[in-house]
């Protein structure tokens, strides 16, 4: 199965192929929609994407990932169409990406390389650099014969910033060495971070939470009247940003924590510790949700399950249905047999569904952009914070 788009592109632009496979894990609409979130993140890192392959397995070939005869297809389109990189949904082992690039000849990057690429490019501070460098070393470490006899062939471009432009010549104990000393910086990080939020005071916190490229920088900006920088890009806010807020009479602090993404590599939740530390600490969650998305709901799932990995303790949640702009609602003739589909589900439908499912509480419908039902809610905010503050600070409802 195979798709494929043929764009006029910048020369700087590197064009790619990506590869999935369907297992009895996942089904087919499931593994077409993972590649198209592929095909974003690969125009995120900077890539073209000219075709998708797909094959139906019941499990992902261990030597090569997809079967030999798919291996041959996907070596003459790239052969033809002189693609330079192919890009596997899935985290390849060291085998995997040695069998498949001595097959095909070009770059093989999986999806865990990409994210880890797009981080790299995204992180501005020191402390962000810090931390997408540890996880690509550790990503790097198991798979060190492969990435130098790679790297001296093909250096630089997508899937080789940070620290393989640097460390080509190094061995694995100096990348063993280099992995330890970014744990340490990371500890002395994480404790001038700690006191940092100590010294925020008894302010109740908030967190934006949501996945990637939903809109929390937009509605952070909204809320705090502050410039934090917001794109129509995966990761787009890598570094957290806490600013004070305050609706009426009310201070809060509120925090824009990086983005979620399914299969999110674990070597980077364990890097950015110190920025999940701040949705632990957190009293209170704001869920932000791109109900235009086709798939907002398996996003919602997502979030939520990694939020339970972060943090077991349940925390209150609001939750904010973004992009209501752009929703779009496509209804369906009277006699259509065809299944329903969300686009056919009015957005009113949709409200009254989750406003049930919420027991009507705590469920904003919004548009950022357009700074729609932003008054809505602040007031659903400010209710909540209240709520906290008067069961921290019994004695001080003089206060409202």
């Amino acid at each position: 199965m195979q798709t494929g788009s043929h764009v006029t592109i910048d020369e700087k632009e590197e064009t790619c192929v990506l590869v999935g496979v369907i297992t009895s894990s996942i089904t087919e609409e499931q593994a077409h929609e993972y590649l198209d979130e592929l095909e974003f993140l690969a125009l995120t890192a900077g890539a073209v994407t000219k075709a998708k392959f797909l094959q139906k397995l019941p499990t992902a070939n261990p030597k090569t990932f997809v079967g030999t005869g798919k291996l041959e297809e996907i070596k003459e389109y790239i052969d033809f169409h002189q693609i330079e990189i192919a890009i596997f949904d899935d985290e390849l082992s060291p085998s995997q990406l040695r069998n498949i690039e001595r097959e095909l000849g070009i770059k093989i990057i999986d999806r865990n390389i990409l994210i880890l690429d797009i981080f790299a490019s995204r992180a501005r501070t020191s402390h962000a650099k810090t931390q997408v460098e540890l996880a690509q070393l550790q990503y790097m470490l198991p798979r060190l014969t492969r990435m130098w006899t790679h790297l001296e062939r093909q250096k630089g471009g997508i899937g080789m910033r940070g620290p393989g432009e640097t460390q080509i010549e190094t061995d694995r104990r100096i990348i063993q060495d280099r992995i330890a000393l970014m744990k340490e910086r990371l500890k002395s990080i994480d404790k001038q971070m700690a006191v940092q939020r100590s010294n925020r005071g008894q302010l109740v916190r908030v967190a934006l939470v949501g996945y990637t490229n939903v809109g929390k920088s937009t509605l952070m900006n909204l809320l705090s009247k502050s410039d934090v920088f917001a794109e129509n890009k995966l990761f787009a806010t890598l570094d957290t940003t806490v600013r004070k807020v305050v609706i009426e009479n009310l201070p809060f602090l509120l925090t824009d924590t990086v983005g979620f993404i399914r299969k999110l590599p674990h070597q980077l939740i364990e890097s950015f510790k110190s920025t999940l530390d701040e949705v632990r600490e957190a009293d209170l969650l704001v869920h932000v949700i791109d109900i235009s998305h086709p798939n907002f709901e398996d996003h919602y799932r997502i979030v939520n399950e990694t939020l339970a990995e972060i943090d077991k303790i349940e925390k209150p949640q609001i939750l904010v249905f973004n992009k209501i702009d752009a929703y779009k609602y496509i209804p369906k003739e009277e006699n259509d047999p065809t299944p329903m589909t969300k686009e056919n589900i009015s957005l009113e439908e949709l409200k009254r569904t989750w406003m049930s499912k919420m027991n009507n509480k705590n469920c904003v419908f919004i548009s950022a952009h357009d700074k729609e039902n932003i008054e809505e809610l602040k007031s659903v905010i400010y209710e909540e914070v209240k709520r906290i503050f008067q069961v921290r600070y019994p004695y001080n409802h003089f206060l409202f």
